[in-house]
């Protein structure tokens, strides 16, 4: 197949440096990571023609391995590309809360758990413990099931908070139907936990429900 025109391929990046990444769409800020690797067409083609093919950027980098390698022009480099932007999206986002420092904003909790969970075939149920001051002690990935839900034990949310003396707690779970609406059962297991940690004097400070691009706090409905 004929090289691409060298001006049109290195068009995104000319206007990356130019304007700053904001200014690029999807498909050409998917194109300059894909300009080099397999050579099999150009890259603003190629990256057009994967969005429009799975529905979108995100869905395309969430896709599994085996079904983009069956794509024309994706060679191991290019695979490798896109199997590792979710993962260094969601490490960036979790630096957003990293251990020792205070919690600056609900929003930072929620792109944290966002980037944690958001995408997770089966439901995870996790807890942000904090010190007094509401700076972040540990994160710990309590308890996984499946997508119909998880089993969840009030006695390991209270051993953990223990172990690391925390003062507060934010618990979090997914649901993978996208969702983030609490069922009975969430409303159910917060005020368990809830009870179990305020024989201990421990806050229950909410529990956010991660759903696709939403997050529902139990706290704001008045559920904590």
């Amino acid at each position: 197949m004929p090289s691409a025109n060298p001006g049109t391929e290195n068009a995104p990046r000319r206007k990356l440096r130019k304007a700053g990444a904001a200014t690029l769409s999807e498909t050409e800020l998917l194109a300059v990571l894909l300009q080099r690797g397999h050579d099999a067409g150009p890259a603003m083609d190629l990256s057009d023609r994967l969005i429009t093919r799975f529905g979108g950027l995100r869905r395309l980098l969430h896709t599994e391995h085996s079904f983009l390698a069956a794509e024309p022009g994706l060679g191991d480099v290019r695979l490798c590309i896109l199997k590792a932007i979710p993962e260094l999206a969601r490490r960036y986002y979790e630096q957003s809360l990293p251990i020792g420092h205070a919690i600056r904003s609900p929003a930072d909790t929620e792109a944290f758990l966002m980037a944690r969970l958001r995408d997770l075939p089966h439901e995870l149920f996790c807890c942000l413990y904090l010190d007094n001051r509401h700076r972040v002690l540990a994160f710990e990935e309590l308890f996984r099931g499946t997508i119909d839900g998880t089993s969840v034990y009030p006695r390991e949310v209270v051993k953990q908070a223990l172990k690391v003396n925390a003062a507060a707690i934010i618990l979090a779970h997914n649901h993978p139907s996208g969702i983030a609406e609490p069922s009975q059962a969430d409303e159910r297991i917060t005020r368990r936990v809830k009870s179990a940690l305020e024989l201990l004097d421990i806050r229950l400070l909410d529990h956010l429900v991660i759903g696709d691009g939403t997050c529902t706090s139990l706290a704001s409905r008045g559920l904590i």
